[in-house]
């Protein structure tokens, strides 16, 4: 049994799906990545994962399972043991995490009295040695300092401390590298794998950045306006990818196109979810739809190594 389990996820505000019947799982110490356009639904489906969703949002439909325990249908009391504890988040923008107001070693005390039994010198004692598994430079004096006084790299291993303090089972990053340059986002992805291996704990990886997953995850799912359209093993979904929108992701790749020549693109834009298109929501940008494609939403199903949504995958290899 899988340790994370989403089956038909929806996700509603008002009459309109953000998330249309996602479904993966996450076996433990397994890293998955998704990835997607901006509005694909990638953080609406981390934010679900551990029922973050605000009004007017709400799970409509489907489920969300924790080693055994319904999350989706969980109260809030019963939620707070596995937020922040067993199931960990760290968050694009790390100014937006930390409080401005608070040293970084109260905001990590204050994590870890919440769900531990414990004293103010032994919750000090674990935030220091978090930070320096972190490669957080002198911790035990970083630990006093307030989060404008630390660089951007420095804040986001902070954020990723505060992520483990509980040794949580599974971390969800959403984008944990966007505001950083390339040579912090190496050094943090290179973190994150290095935890995930030593402690043996699932990871979400939730990014638009195709190489990133192809360096760090076994398993990849693809997201268009709410749905999974591709799923599988990562290696086999960037060397034959089988969905036309998958396709068109890694061939606007620059390494993809020739050299001085202009960059290949998908053509038009992610629909919102107010203006969803009958049949498959790709059909407007696809060079392969045909009228069945606006007819019917596809189902997500077995073609080879690759879960595939497209009535036409047999047709267009």
């Amino acid at each position: 049994m899988a340790l994370l389990d989403i089956t038909d996820l929806e996700v509603s505000f008002g009459p309109h799906q953000a998330l249309r019947g996602v479904s993966f799982s996450l076996d433990r110490g397994e890293r998955l990545g998704i990835v997607g356009e901006s509005g694909a639904g990638k953080s609406m489906a981390a934010f679900a994962i551990i029922n973050l969703i605000s009004d007017p949002g709400r799970i409509s439909g489907g489920s969300v399972t924790f080693d055994g325990q319904r999350l989706d249908t969980m109260d809030t009391e019963a939620l707070r043991t596995i937020r922040g504890n067993r199931i960990a988040m760290i968050f694009q923008d790390p100014m937006m995490t930390l409080n401005p107001v608070l040293t970084i070693g109260e905001q990590m005390t204050e994590t870890l009295l919440a769900h531990r039994s414990m004293s103010m010198a032994e919750a000090r004692r674990i935030a220091v040695e978090k930070l320096d598994l972190v490669a957080v430079p002198s911790p035990a004096a970083r630990i006093d300092n307030y989060p404008h006084e630390l660089s951007g790299g420095l804040r986001q291993r902070v954020v990723i401390a505060i992520s483990l303090l509980c040794d949580p089972e599974i971390i969800i990053a959403d984008e944990p590298t966007t505001a950083l340059d390339v040579t912090i986002q190496a050094e943090i992805m290179a973190l994150l794998m290095r935890l995930c291996d030593e402690s043996d704990m699932g990871l979400v990886l939730i990014t638009h950045d195709l190489a990133v997953v192809s360096e760090s995850c076994q398993r990849l799912a693809v997201m268009y306006a709410g749905k999974i359209i591709e799923q599988g093993a990562t290696d086999a979904i960037l060397t034959a990818p089988r969905h036309p929108y998958t396709r068109g992701l890694i061939g606007a790749l620059p390494q993809m196109n020739s050299r001085g020549g202009l960059l290949k693109q998908i053509r038009g834009s992610m629909p919102g979810i107010d203006d969803l298109p009958t049949g498959c929501a790709f059909h407007p940008r696809c060079d392969f739809a045909v009228d069945a494609c606006r007819a019917s939403v596809p189902p997500l199903e077995v073609h080879g190594a690759q879960a595939v949504a497209c009535i036409r995958v047999g047709e267009i290899e």
